[in-house]
C-alpha cells in the first residue's frame, strides 16, 4: 500500500537513504541524512512524499519530489528521489511509487518531472525509460565518489494533467 510519509517514518527513511549513500554510487553525495533533517523534509513535502507500507513495514521504499531548481521560472518542474530497500527490489513497488508520484505531481499542476541518475546505475536508466522518461542530458564526469568520476544522466517526463 502506498501512503503519505509521516514524521514517525523518518528514522526508517533515513536508514534506507543512508544505506544507498554509504553502499552505492547511485548518488554522488557522501553526507548521510539525519533523522531530524528527514523529519523536516517530510513535513515540508507533506503532499509529495510517500512510502510503501506492507503491514506496518515502510522499510520497503519511498518516493519524494521537490523543486528542480530555484526561481519562479522552474516552478512547474520537479525532481524526484526514489529509493527501494533490498527486499522490495523486483516486486513492482518502484513502478507503483513512481506511478503514484507522477500522477500526484501532475494533479498539483507540475509540468515536468526530472530524474538525475548516476551512470553507475544503468538499472535506474532502464527503469525510468520503461516509465516513459526520456534521456535529455548526459554530463560526463561531473560527480566524484569512491575515487571514481561519474557521469550524470538527466531524464525527464512531461506530465499529463488529470
Amino acid at each position: 500500500m502506498i501512503r503519505p510519509a509521516t514524521v514517525s517514518d523518518a528514522e526508517r527513511i533515513a536508514a534506507l537513504w543512508n544505506d544507498m549513500i554509504r553502499d552505492s554510487l547511485a548518488t554522488f553525495t557522501t553526507e548521510e541524512k539525519t533523522v531530524s533533517a528527514t523529519r523536516q523534509l517530510i513535513q515540508e513535502r507533506s503532499d509529495a512524499f510517500w512510502v510503501i507500507d506492507e503491514e506496518g513495514d515502510c522499510d520497503l521504499g519511498f518516493v519524494t519530489y521537490g523543486p528542480f531548481r530555484a526561481g519562479p521560472g522552474y516552478a512547474a518542474t520537479v525532481e524526484h528521489t526514489i529509493i527501494l530497500g533490498p527486499s522490495a527490489q523486483g516486486r513492482g513497488y518502484g513502478r507503483q511509487l513512481m506511478t503514484h508520484a507522477v500522477a500526484a505531481a501532475a494533479a498539483q499542476g507540475h509540468h515536468v518531472m526530472v530524474a538525475g541518475i548516476s551512470s553507475a546505475n544503468p538499472a535506474a536508466v532502464a527503469f525510468h525509460r520503461a516509465l516513459g522518461f526520456r534521456q535529455t542530458g548526459h554530463m560526463p564526469e561531473v560527480g566524484r565518489k569512491a575515487g571514481q568520476w561519474l557521469d550524470l544522466i538527466l531524464m525527464q517526463k512531461t506530465l499529463q494533467a488529470p
